[in-house]
């Protein structure tokens, strides 16, 4: 008898569940999202990281949150995602904040500061170094939920048309760059222009502008700069790491079910791991194949180094002192690099240089 009761009791128990997991599914909302990004399709690290995000919002909600993505232009123009979902023209998107910077400096901290953090640092700073709040809290005044969803690594320092020697090489030079390296170059002369990717090569091939940098050997070769620059400089000390991220209206974020917030916090983690990824392993052989096709490997010169790290930091100061919202970040973003640079010093550097050493066989 007990056992008869155990059987129906488990039957019972067996059949609720098998009812209980499409009933929870079927719970949760269907949601249709448009993310604007700013990248051309061609890019496929760039716009690959935000297709694959949505995949895999997708394919972890079994289809019920999907995400539709958008390159630069479909929707809104490449350099205006950020207003766009600031106005809910979108529920979402994908970019660099430097783009922003002429509304506020402030906006490079989310993306890079040039004589900045590297990909690690920028990682440590965001997720335990209070770098996530900062910025939380000046993202809610444009109506904005900030999430880290991709990084380039360090960049390359550009392509140019002529050799860039000396410090007053730069003088004059008309260069296509995003951020707040612009406003630092043009102490030394330079002529900054932003210009959003699909629209460089055009730009440095009619000579409206001498020079450009985008983002690495893989992205460059793609947009084919070697074919009208052939000097390529390293390294770009404007951004020893790009951090991307997934902007959200916060009138959108706030009504999505924990559940999907949770699940779509996790799939901005996982695109910046495989952006980054796949980057690292790119490169390698975009370097060489640029290098076959006649691109011309140069350094910046320690004297050029020099005087932009001097222009930074002296632009830095001049920012703080009149941008109450700048130094709130700042200060902390300073102090934590400093600390990281003493530890990198003692174990990072040292491994990195004799790896990169020639080796004794």
């Amino acid at each position: 008898m007990q056992r008869r009761s155990f059987i129906a009791a488990g039957g019972v128990g067996l059949a609720g569940a098998a009812l209980a997991a499409p009933a929870i599914a079927q719970s949760q909302p269907e949601i249709k999202w448009r993310l604007a990004a700013s990248w051309p399709k061609s890019l496929d690290t760039l716009y690959g990281g935000a297709e694959f995000l949505a995949k895999r919002v997708a394919e972890a909600t079994d289809d019920k949150f999907q995400i539709r993505v958008f390159a630069g232009g479909e929707i809104v123009p490449a350099l205006q995602v950020l207003d766009a979902v600031q106005n809910n023209t979108v529920e979402m998107g994908h970019t660099a904040s430097y783009y922003y910077v002429g509304k506020d400096p402030t906006f490079g901290f989310d993306c890079t500061l040039p004589f900045g953090m590297n990909a690690r640092q920028m990682n440590a700073w965001m997720t335990h170094g209070g770098g996530m709040a900062l910025l939380r809290d000046f993202f809610k005044g444009y109506n904005i939920v900030n999430i880290p969803a991709g990084n380039t690594g360090a960049q390359m320092g550009g392509w140019y048309r002529k050799e860039i020697k000396t410090v007053d090489d730069l003088k004059g030079l008309k260069f296509r760059i995003a951020g707040l390296a612009g406003a630092i170059l043009t102490k030394l002369g330079v002529v900054p222009q932003v210009i959003a990717g699909g629209d460089i090569y055009p730009a440095l091939e009619k000579g409206t502008i001498d020079a450009a940098e985008w983002v690495g050997p893989y992205d460059d070769e793609k947009l084919g700069f070697y074919k009208v620059a052939k000097y390529y400089y390293y390294p770009g000390w404007w951004e020893g790491q790009a951090n991307l991220s997934v902007y959200i209206n916060i009138g959108q974020w706030e009504k999505l079910p924990k559940s999907y917030q949770a699940i779509l916090t996790a799939a901005c983690a996982e695109a910046n791991s495989w952006t980054i990824g796949k980057y690292d392993t790119d490169n390698v052989a975009a370097l060489r194949r640029l290098i076959a096709n006649g691109a011309e490997l140069r350094p910046f010169s320690r004297e050029i180094l020099d005087a932009c790290y001097q222009a930074a930091q002296e632009y830095y100061a001049e920012i703080a002192a009149k941008n109450a919202a700048f130094k709130k970040i700042y200060e902390p973003w300073k102090k934590f690099l400093d600390d990281e640079h003493q530890w990198f010093r003692v174990e990072e550097q040292q491994f990195d240089n004799y790896m990169l050493s020639p080796k004794k066989t």
